[in-house]
């Protein structure tokens, strides 16, 4: 899906591509790629390059043009791992701005209605990226947050019982931080390359620069906070569970010892040999009577030193 936007105190959907306007291309087509290709001349190599999903942010060029490629968060509905990073690449020369995701994400449409609400009047293509940069920030939190909180209803799950599909639940929200985490330090390197590169006059806005500084730096403390919780949270609930086996093996090992008494005292009265009490009329009663009294003490003695 294609959109022509054109900045009129917040972007706008044209019908039609106009001079300085911003093409926004989402889960392209290959009528759509076809499209770039023959209507603006983009080059082949960076669509391909944008289709990769490993791909990491970095600049490229071809000839005039620029290749920018961020990494932006994504929540997986049907996924094993709930949230993920995808790249985004920004496409431009001197007259021309695309941008092409191969995935379909929440940040684009906030981001136009943002323009629109703000009436925001975006002069060139870097005051763009820096406002998705900006954007990807935003919603990096957004999404540290709904793990956060994914991750408290976790623990009081596993407060009550440790099952193995919340343990897999912390493992999974734990990949996602990884991933949030190489993203947003990628999107700190590639913004310094970016003030770099555009040095002109008119690309300058210390303003806008520092407000992107400041909320991928909130991001990355954010994700390191969470990150640092939860590996502790992991390791105490592996910590619980080593010492719920050993608790449970010092029960059974108690167990056998006690039931192992009467047996034992069975097994030399069974013999077929002539025994002590054979001749007594109340000498199987007396048996079971001893064989109770050396489990009961055996139970008491363990009770004593708590392996039960």
């Amino acid at each position: 899906m294609r959109q022509f936007l054109y900045c009129e105190a917040g972007y706008v959907e044209k019908n039609q591509w106009l001079p300085n306007s911003w093409v926004n291309v989402e889960c392209p087509t290959p009528e759509d790629l076809q499209f770039l290709m023959n209507r603006f001349n983009v080059p082949e190599s960076f669509l391909s390059d944008i289709a990769d999903t490993d791909e990491r942010p970095r600049i490229e060029y071809e000839g005039n043009w620029l290749l920018t490629i961020l990494r932006i968060p994504l929540q997986n509905q049907d996924h094993d791992i709930p949230f993920n990073t995808v790249p985004i690449g920004i496409i431009t020369n001197n007259e021309i701005i695309v941008s092409v995701c191969y995935h379909k994400t929440d940040l684009i449409p906030d981001f136009i209605r943002y323009t629109q609400r703000k009436e925001l009047q975006i002069k060139n293509k870097y005051e763009l990226i820096l406002r998705l940069i900006h954007s990807s920030a935003v919603w990096f939190l957004k999404y540290l947050k709904q793990i956060n909180y994914a991750v408290t209803e976790a623990e009081k799950a596993l407060e009550k019982s440790i099952r193995n599909e919340d343990l897999l639940a912390l493992m999974k929200l734990e990949k996602s931080m990884v991933f949030f985490n190489t993203s947003i330090r990628g999107n700190e390197v590639m913004l310094a390359k970016l003030q770099n590169i555009f040095q002109e006059p008119e690309y300058i806005d210390k303003d806008l620069v520092e407000d992107v500084e400041i909320e991928l730096k909130q991001a990355h403390n954010t994700v390191n906070i969470y990150s640092d919780i939860l590996t502790g949270t992991m390791d105490a609930f592996a910590s619980i569970i080593s010492n719920n086996v050993n608790t449970i093996m010092k029960r059974m090992t108690s167990l056998s010892i006690i039931l192992m008494v009467p047996t034992l005292i069975a097994s030399f009265y069974g013999m077929n040999v002539p025994i002590y009490m054979e001749d007594m009329p109340h000498g199987f009663v007396v048996i079971i009577l001893l064989s109770i009294l050396l489990s009961a003490t055996a139970f008491f003695i363990f009770r004593k030193i708590k392996w039960f």
